[in-house]
């Protein structure tokens, strides 16, 4: 909200702003950073910028409309460091930001707010991988979405793109001097809005899984299904289909070049799947004896050197040198406990504290089957927040 929707006028002070890209630099950067998050508590608490070196005061912004603050509100704010101001969309914590100004407080705000924190979108080299060409790792900080871009010679994939980056992922290929030829999906995902589609109707080759599309996809004439064992070249690498079902019956992998296995949401570095986001409460035991024979089966038969990379990461991953979330296989075996049990306990471990649904999953799923439209906007919105589709909130390896 700007500060007419508020019904309030804006104090006659000039009030500086940072960008997210800016406020992002600042906590990589390992700088203490104060925020003050003025959207309703229930927003906050479902979602928020975390880090070891932030600290998030939330006093939501309609305690700042009287002409007179409540010194009780005053009172949780730090009078001697620099904080940065946000809301939603960043209307309402500019105002609340000019507020302070005028009272002595050092204060800025954030740009676009929360959804322009939402819009960071980062990529960084892997390293480590040992095929042809190059691999690439996107990264959404606000949901701990990964996705990846493989590129060699004069072509390129991407390896579950999300839609709200349509035009990066073509921006990056241009810049590169490659084509994107394949936009792949390792399965359909219940806590963003796949690009594949829209990819797709950029001239982009689509990929879903085979299995994946038994769920009820309804646009199967217009995207290559990809069955266990396929294979998609891109340049001289080699990107294998890999069936993986656990975290969902069409969960699918994808091995590019012997070297970078693309999990999914079927292994993270930190964690292991969730299994009730398709069937339930009443499904996840079944889909968790599933996930464990994918992982047995078809994971950790691979060599050990091979990475692993998820489609996502949480606050408790930790990156690799390269700044990327992948881990070779055999390092996860010896972190991963879950990796080395049997059957029953492993069952039983997945079951045990799984974090609360991915805001809207039912919404997003439908999407992402296709039936239901979402507009750009629509779809911004419905994305928003954490992605919860680990099987536990903290991880699951050790050091």
């Amino acid at each position: 909200m700007n500060p007419d929707e508020l019904g309030v006028e804006m104090p006659d002070v000039t009030v500086e702003s940072t960008s997210p890209e800016q406020l992002k630099a600042r906590i990589d950067d390992g700088e203490e950073v104060t925020l003050l998050d003025t959207r309703m508590s229930s927003e906050f608490e479902e979602w928020a910028i975390e880090g070891e070196n932030v600290e998030a005061i939330n006093v939501p912004y309609f305690e700042f409309l009287d002409e007179e603050i409540d010194e009780e509100v005053l009172e949780q704010l730090p009078e001697d460091e620099h904080m940065t101001v946000l809301c939603a969309k960043g209307g309402s914590s500019e105002y609340v930001a000019a507020e302070l100004q005028v009272r002595g407080y050092d204060v800025d705000h954030l740009e676009d707010g929360m959804n322009g924190w939402a819009s960071i979108y980062e990529a960084e080299e892997v390293t480590d991988y040992d095929g042809a060409g190059t691999v690439v790792q996107y990264q959404r900080p606000s949901s701990g979405c990964l996705g990846y871009m493989v590129y060699d010679s004069d072509e390129a994939a991407v390896i579950d793109p999300l839609r709200a980056f349509t035009d990066r992922y073509l921006e990056d290929a241009e810049e590169l001097g490659v084509e994107l030829t394949y936009a792949i999906d390792t399965h359909i995902h219940a806590d963003h809005i796949s690009g594949v589609r829209a990819l797709a109707d950029e001239g982009v080759e689509g990929v879903v899984p085979e299995a994946a599309a038994d769920r009820g996809v309804t646009y199967t004439d217009q995207v290559t299904l990809a069955e266990d064992g396929d294979e998609f070249d891109v340049g001289d690498a080699t990107i294998e289909t890999v069936f993986t079902p656990g975290h969902t019956t069409g969960m699918t992998s994808y091995l590019v070049d012997d070297s970078v296995l693309a999990t999914g949401d079927g292994l993270f570095i930190e964690s292991v799947a969730r299994p009730d986001l398709e069937e339930g409460d009443d499904g996840a035991p079944d889909a968790a004896r599933m996930l464990y024979e994918s992982l047995q089966e078809r994971v950790l038969t691979l060599d050990d050197d091979v990475l692993v990379g998820g489609a996502h990461f949480s606050d408790a991953a930790e990156p690799a040198e390269d700044g990327t979330y992948t881990a070779p296989i055999g390092d996860l075996v010896d972190r991963m406990d879950a990796l080395s049990m049997d059957e029953d306990d492993f069952v039983d471990l997945v079951l045990a504290d799984m974090p609360p649904r991915p805001a809207n999953y039912e919404d997003i799923i439908a999407t992402n089957l296709g039936q239901q439209e979402a507009d750009d906007e629509e779809a911004f919105t419905l994305e928003l927040g954490p992605n919860n589709c680990a099987a536990s909130q903290d991880a699951l390896t050790s050091d």
